[in-house]
This record gives structure tokens, C-alpha cells and sequence, in this order.
């Protein structure tokens, strides 16, 4: 298979891993408790990413800072996340969670053209269509924890690029230093978790569901998106990842039997047209601030793209 088809295969992949890990949570949250969820999605992360530190070397000083750091806000991106596919659809939250891509360039640059902000009113527009009473579901504490989920992963992109700017740390390392820091807090919470012995009573595919949220979902996906995103275009990458949204609802409405109305059809139509809007005027003009300055463009297009996850 040639470089680019395959290129473009992991990457297509890739968007149909992430959007399906949201009824992967959801069903899995339906078998246990949230707390006992994080803390095993996180623990079985953290016991890889030991084990393969060997082999890769020790965290530095500024990877363990960096890392440590962003484990608190990563945190917080998934307690708000799972707990909010709890309670709304899969497809809601996979929908709704993508505004972290319009909400970014907000947080990271402030001053941006009205066209920007016109392709953000179609996005508000759309959810306010997909959580009516006629869409997916109906609005209710679960949407609006995937609000809050997708400010809070804004705010943690930007973060990354703010405390990793003008340092030689590893992509890997501080990603190994995130997951330990995430084990830890969630395994404070594990004596309020409502039902803790019933991980004695956990079925083979529930466990099968973590495991795939741990490596799938976050460690191998993350791995093979630094390797996919240097091998391509920003653009092309973003094209193709950009597809989650449509994913998640597709997993939702065909595997997890959730219903799909034209209303809610209309809503996600608007989400996804205004998510690439947003981001073709935001690319725009950042080759054009970049113009003067060759290489910084891509060079930038191709760090957004890598942490925007």
C-alpha cells in the first residue's frame, strides 16, 4: 500500500476509534460505577506505560513538571467526559465534545476574523437542535457536562502547547507522567465509589471495554497520530480526524441503538459543517501570520494536530 493511502488509513482509523469511545464509556459506565471506571482506564494505561519506560527512559525534570501538570487538567477533561456519556447518548457526546476544535483557537489566540465566529454560531446552533426534545435525547445534565467537557479539553490544548514551548521534552514521557498522576487521583476516589466490590462480578466484556479505552483509545491512539500527522499534511490530518463526530453517532445509532430524528440530523449536519468552517478560517489565518516566516505554518498546523487529542 502506498505511503499516503496508508497514511490516510491510520488516520481514518483513528477517528473511528475515538468516535466509537464514546459508547465504549457509556457501556461500560453502565457496568460499573464512574469513579471505578476512570481509575481502571487509567490504571491499566499507567501499568504499560511503566513497563514500557524501561525501554524508552526515565521522565526528565521538565517531562515529570509538564506531566504532572497536565495529568491534573487531562483529569478533569475525563471526569467531566464520562460522566457526561453517562447520562446523555453516545451520539450527543461524540457531537457535542467536537466544539473542542472551534473552542481552541478562541482560548489560544483571542483577536479572530467574523467568520470565524459566524461558523461558531452555526456550531451553537446546531447543539441547541440536537439536545431539543426532538433530537437524540433530550437536553439535560449530561449535554451540558459535554459542554463543560469541551472548554475544559480547549483550555488543556492550549495548556499543552504553553508548557511545552521552548522545551526538549518527549511526547511519550510526559504522556507516561499524565497517566500515572490520572491512576493516582482516581484511585483517591475509589473508597466513595458507590459498589466497589462489584469489580469481583465484572464480565469479560466490560473488561474488554476498559482495556480498549486505555491502549486503544488513548495510548496506541495517540502513538500512531504522532506517527500518522508526520508523515502528512496538517490539513489532510485534520480532514480525516475531523470525521470523528460522524463516527460517534453512527456507533451510537447503529450499535448502540440510540434513535436519529431529522432534527438531529440537521443539529450534527450543522456541528460537523461548522467545525470545518471554523477550522478553514483559523488554518487561514495562521498561514497568513506565518507567511513571513517559512516553515511556520506547517510547523504549527502539525503541533495543534498533534495535541489536539
Amino acid at each position: 500500500m502506498p505511503t499516503t493511502r496508508r497514511t490516510d488509513a491510520v488516520l481514518l482509523a483513528l477517528a473511528v476509534v475515538w468516535g466509537s469511545s464514546y459508547l465504549t464509556a457509556k457501556t461500560a459506565t453502565d457496568a460499573l460505577p464512574v469513579p471505578i471506571v476512570l481509575f481502571l482506564r487509567y490504571a491499566i494505561g499507567a501499568l504499560v506505560c511503566l513497563a514500557a519506560l524501561r525501554g524508552a527512559g526515565a521522565p526528565t525534570r521538565d517531562e515529570r513538571r509538564c506531566g504532572s501538570l497536565l495529568g491534573l487538567t487531562q483529569a478533569a477533561v475525563l471526569v467531566l467526559e464520562t460522566y457526561g456519556v453517562a447520562h446523555t447518548s453516545a451520539g450527543n457526546a461524540g457531537l457535542i465534545i467536537s466544539l473542542t476544535l472551534v473552542l481552541t483557537p478562541v482560548l489560544d489566540r483571542g483577536r479572530l476574523p467574523g467568520r470565524f465566529f459566524l461558523a461558531v454560531a452555526v456550531c451553537v446552533a446546531g447543539v441547541a437542535l440536537l439536545v431539543s426534545g426532538n433530537g437524540l435525547r433530550a437536553p439535560g445534565a449530561g449535554d451540558l457536562l459535554m459542554l463543560g467537557a469541551a472548554v475544559v479539553r480547549a483550555g488543556h490544548v492550549v495548556l499543552v502547547g504553553r508548557v511545552t514551548a521552548g522545551r526538549a521534552v518527549r511526547p511519550f514521557q510526559v504522556t507516561a507522567v499524565q497517566t500515572v498522576v490520572g491512576a493516582v487521583l482516581f484511585l483517591f476516589l475509589l473508597p466513595a465509589a458507590p459498589g466497589l466490590p462489584v469489580l469481583a462480578r465484572t464480565g469479560a466484556v466490560t473488561w474488554v471495554q476498559l482495556v480498549y479505552l486505555a491502549l486503544a483509545c488513548g495510548l496506541g491512539a495517540f502513538l500512531a497520530q504522532t506517527w500518522a500527522v508526520q508523515r502528512t499534511s496538517a490539513t489532510r490530518a485534520s480532514l480525516l480526524l475531523g470525521t470523528e463526530p460522524v463516527w460517534a453517532l453512527l456507533a451510537g445509532v447503529c450499535l448502540g441503538g440510540e434513535r436519529l430524528t431529522a432534527l438531529a440530523v440537521l443539529g450534527a449536519a450543522l456541528i460537523v459543517a461548522g467545525t470545518y468552517g471554523a477550522q478553514s478560517v483559523e488554518r487561514a489565518q495562521r498561514t497568513a501570520s506565518a507567511a513571513a516566516v517559512p516553515g511556520a505554518a506547517a510547523d504549527r498546523a502539525d503541533t495543534d494536530l498533534s495535541r489536539a487529542r
